[in-house]
């Protein structure tokens, strides 16, 4: 858990930096960083989307995936998350709304990585840290900038992520025989697809539900897991 707990802290440190320098930048600056950033996570959503050479299984992974987090309406108790958040710690003022916005989105961008995904199974399967090591440097840096944008939701972030990733390492602790590295890059490559479309939304291109397609993720581990017993 040590590294998911080092890259908490860094977003936590990172967002008090953005929110320090917040009001010193000015919006159309805030602006184009931000459209910066959005291509960046495009980019790095397509090429973890092509690390799997099983597109049948990505592509029904999306698609069951979404059956399903539509159902549970993950997206929509995560904003409702960040708009409780939202009434405990800020006032009301002209920028309500943006809490749950940050909270939402930072929590999606640094959650459904293949780095966040890779770094938590490293870190529960063998106690290598080195790559939520490096996410946290990145996540630091980016929520620099997505503090500055989008205010203080983002911080807050930084709980979505201990749980998420937290709870990747705990099941990996125990799942060490069925996550082969094979079954990681597909769900690398799900995770892949997800960090795209966040990207295409921030840049208000699409509005896809990007937290109700968060179970496909785990669908290649589940397919996995159907082969043995079946087999």
């Amino acid at each position: 858990m040590l590294g998911t707990i080092i890259n908490a802290l860094a977003i936590i440190g990172g967002s008090l930096i953005g929110l320090f320098f917040r009001k010193g930048i000015a919006e159309n600056y805030r602006e184009i960083i931000m459209s910066g950033v959005s291509l960046s996570v495009v980019l790095i959503g397509i090429k973890s989307a092509l690390g799997s050479n099983n597109l049948m299984l990505v592509i029904f992974s999306i698609i069951i995936g979404a059956l399903i987090g539509e159902f549970l309406k993950i997206e929509e108790r995560l904003e409702t998350i960040g708009k409780i958040l939202e009434k405990r710690v800020t006032a009301k003022s002209s920028d309500t709304g943006s809490f749950a916005r940050g909270f939402v989105t930072a929590s999606l961008v640094f959650c459904v990585g293949s780095m966040a995904i890779v770094g938590s199974l490293e870190s529960g399967l063998t106690g290598n840290h080195q790559t939520l090591f490096a996410k946290s440097v990145l996540d630091g840096v980016t929520s620099v900038i997505f503090a500055s944008a989008m205010g203080l939701g983002v911080m807050f972030s930084s709980a979505a992520v201990f749980l998420y990733q937290g709870m990747i390492t705990l099941t990996a602790v125990f799942m060490k025989n069925y996550l082969v590295p094979e079954t990681i890059t597909h769900m690398s490559s799900v995770g892949g697809l997800l960090i795209m479309a966040l990207g295409l939304n921030m840049l208000k291109v699409t509005s896809i539900r990007v937290g109700n397609l968060i179970p496909g993720i785990f669908l290649p581990l589940v397919y996995y897991l159907l082969q043995q017993w079946l087999l």
